[in-house]
């Protein structure tokens, strides 16, 4: 892969489009995982990224993981997950270029990480950043994709096509511009590969 603009990237959030949310049951919602053992990848994910990396987009990792600033489980918990995130790319021989993770919440409740930050997406902090560290000068000729309003929101200030998963807390039809939407990675990655 040259580089320069033809250094193509797909930024993925997480939870929701590489893995299944949970429902918890302390607030009646399906939300990130809270263990390890929770960590379940979604059908199909891992040949939609590897179908990706084959066709030379550099694969990144953009993810709010707000749940120790809530109280609700311990960093080590966290680190645990993304191990287990980790393993299951290595199996696959998948490599990510960086993970980028948002610890914070403006609503928190542990001292350090309850605070307005500004790499929380809808910011479009880490996607900058990573053009910046790894030369990806045309962000246009890269994709954003997410199952959620701030993932969308993120790509288009970056300057990303957008790309939503149905099942997410926002609706197609929500005023939000997007490229296009998927009801899962496998097709969205079959649109990114036609769109290539």
């Amino acid at each position: 892969m040259g580089a320069g603009s033809s250094r193509r990237a797909v930024f993925l959030d997480r939870d929701g489009v590489i893995n299944r949310n949970v429902l918890n049951a302390g607030t009646g919602k399906y939300e990130s995982p809270l263990t390890e053992n929770d960590f379940e990848l979604i059908p199909g994910t891992l040949g939609a990224m590897r179908a990706l990396q084959a066709a030379g987009y550099l694969l990144f990792l953009i993810s709010n993981q707000p749940n120790y600033a809530k109280g609700k489980c311990s960093l080590s918990t966290l680190h645990s997950i993304h191990e287990r995130l980790l393993g299951e790319l290595a199996q696959a021989d998948i490599r990510f270029s960086r993970f980028y993770y948002c610890f914070h919440h403006p609503h928190g409740s542990i001292a350090g990480y309850s605070r307005t930050c500004e790499c929380r997406k809808p910011s479009p902090y880490f996607i900058l950043r990573a053009r910046s560290e790894f030369n990806l000068d045309d962000l246009s000729c890269s994709w954003m994709v997410g199952d959620r309003r701030t993932d969308v929101e993120c790509g288009r200030a970056a300057g990303t096509k957008t790309i939503l998963i149905h099942g997410g807390e926002m609706d197609p039809q929500d005023g939000v511009h997007l490229d296009v939407d998927a009801p899962d990675l496998l097709r969205a990655a079959r649109l990114i590969l036609s769109n290539g």
